[in-house]
């Protein structure tokens, strides 16, 4: 086993075959990202409806990331158990198998009632039908990238299988546009309510084509040749992983490439989403139009990267892309707080809160399937400053029995324990936010993206963009006569 380095010789077209062959690969590889990234892009939802509502919205949110997580653990036992089959029956089926698996997998969350009818069965169902869409993803990906390298001549491997490289972010893509679509149908309280669900059902129907698609491929022309040859593995594992040479190969591409590929996609992708959404405030149909278009963009350089590959080689454009996201990912989602909510960063920097407990009154808030209750006055105070995007340090130094106290600039407010209130927690919970609420606005904190100063902003960018129209941005926004409508100047 080698990882090949470059490719030179004499390049040629594609023939219908092998673009046939990408496009069912890579088509059918897409549908299953769209799958599986859907979990991802309504994380919030997921956690509202599959997890205890005792939890703490942010703590839920939490939960519901750690249950997608879940898929990701079992992606490379799917590697192992479906390649094992794709060695020892052949591709084709493999893929079919896959295939079934997340989609009837995804089209069950779409169905699966919540926490309010199934109680602690909902979120361990859903875990266990997430594994079951790891498991398959990881099967299918790696067979995708097999089947499509090996109709690929070897100059051009790199070219060829960087179509398959683009369907995580095109299955992201597609996640996102559906969503979109729903979200324009139906009204915020519906889409909530169930509307969330629609493009997890949707997943059926794109099943169905794919196996429809992936139905005409004939079987990998390498894998024929070798069963044709009676040289096929009889004990793939043993031969891969049995060898030290061959397990070293499969360590290294494990730890040091595909592990860094991973945390720079998601983190750049997947994550933006999550963090322009539950942290910086910003709506969710404007940051799925955002990241949709970086998306879009984005997925061409798989492609140039890939022909590249063939020409230099893949461990300098692996080393340098891994390098850049070292370099840069910290001042990105520095710069993605001061444009998206320059308040929220101002405040964050300017202004951080103290947490004054009792020892032993905070507890580290992790329970995956929402069976404990965090209720002390401490777990109350940091799960909102949390919710809230608060910068926050808990200092143990309140006295036994003390409930713990929240400062925020030069105001104090003390949280309560909620078993210790009993019939009175509802009241002192809806006083407790609001007295933090007053602190953190007194600090600079916005309780939600300010709309009116993105409105300033924009109509400032039209002014400037448009002299010819000789419009006063001062004179718009005291209510004067303007050239065009004010509603045109501020458009989204």
């Amino acid at each position: 086993m080698a990882i090949a380095s470059t490719a030179g010789g004499t390049s040629r077209g594609m023939t219908r075959e092998e673009k046939k062959v990408i496009f069912a690969s890579s088509l059918g590889t897409v549908f299953e990202w769209y799958d599986f990234y859907l979990y991802g892009s309504l994380a919030v939802f997921i956690g509202s409806t599959f997890f205890s509502p005792a939890i703490p919205e942010a703590t839920r949110n939490i939960f519901a990331l750690l249950a997608f997580a879940a898929g990701f653990l079992v992606r490379p036992f799917g590697a192992l158990l479906f390649g094992r089959i794709g060695d020892l029956v052949g591709r084709k089926y493999t893929f079919l198998v896959t295939m079934t698996i997340m989609g009837l997998s995804t089209f069950l969350v779409g169905l699966l009632p919540g926490y309010a009818t199934l109680g602690i069965a909902a979120p361990v169902i859903l875990i266990i039908l997430r594994m079951l869409q790891g498991l398959a993803l990881g099967g299918e990906y790696g067979g995708a990238a097999t089947y499509v390298a090996e109709h690929a001549p070897d100059n051009r491997r790199g070219y060829y299988t960087s179509w398959i490289q683009t369907t995580a972010t095109l299955g992201l893509f597609l996640s996102l546009v559906v969503i979109l679509i729903v979200q324009a149908s139906l009204s915020k309280e519906n889409y909530a309510a169930w509307g969330w669900r629609i493009p997890f059902i949707v997943s059926f129907l794109l099943l169905g084509i794919s196996i429809w698609i992936r139905l005409s491929l004939s079987e990998s022309p390498t894998f024929q040749r070798m069963k044709d040859e009676g040289k096929g593995s009889k004990a793939p594992l043993t031969e891969a992983f049995g060898q030290w040479k061959n397990a070293k190969i499969a360590l290294l591409a494990l730890l040091g490439l595909t592990a860094g590929q991973a945390v720079v996609w998601y983190n750049g992708q997947f994550y933006a989403l999550f963090f322009l959404t539950n942290v910086l405030k910003v709506d969710a149909q404007s940051v799925n139009i955002m990241i949709a278009v970086a998306l879009a963009v984005g997925s061409i350089f798989f492609v140039v990267f890939g022909w590249l590959s063939d020409k230099i080689g893949r461990k300098p454009i692996i080393m340098a892309g891994l390098a850049l996201a070292i370099v840069c990912t910290f001042p990105l989602f520095k710069a993605l707080t001061w444009a998206a909510n320059p308040a929220l960063a101002t405040a964050q920097q300017n202004t951080r809160a103290t947490v004054t407990a009792a020892p032993g009154d905070c507890k580290f808030q992790f329970n995956p399937v929402g069976t404990a209750k965090f209720t002390t006055s401490c777990d109350i105070a940091t799960s909102f400053l949390t919710k809230n995007s608060v910068p926050y340090d808990v200092v143990s130094t309140a006295a036994a029995g003390t409930p713990a106290s929240v400062k925020i600039g030069n105001e104090t407010v003390e949280s309560y324990d909620a078993i210790a209130a009993g019939d009175q927690a509802k009241a002192k919970e809806a006083a407790f936010i609001k007295a933090v609420n007053m602190s953190l606005q007194d600090g600079g904190y916005p309780l939600k993206r300010a709309a009116a100063k993105v409105a300033d902003q924009k109509l400032d960018a039209f002014v400037a963009a448009n002299p010819e129209l000789k419009l006063d941005a001062a004179a718009i926004r005291a209510g004067e006569k303007a050239t065009v409508p004010i509603d045109q100047a501020v458009k989204d």
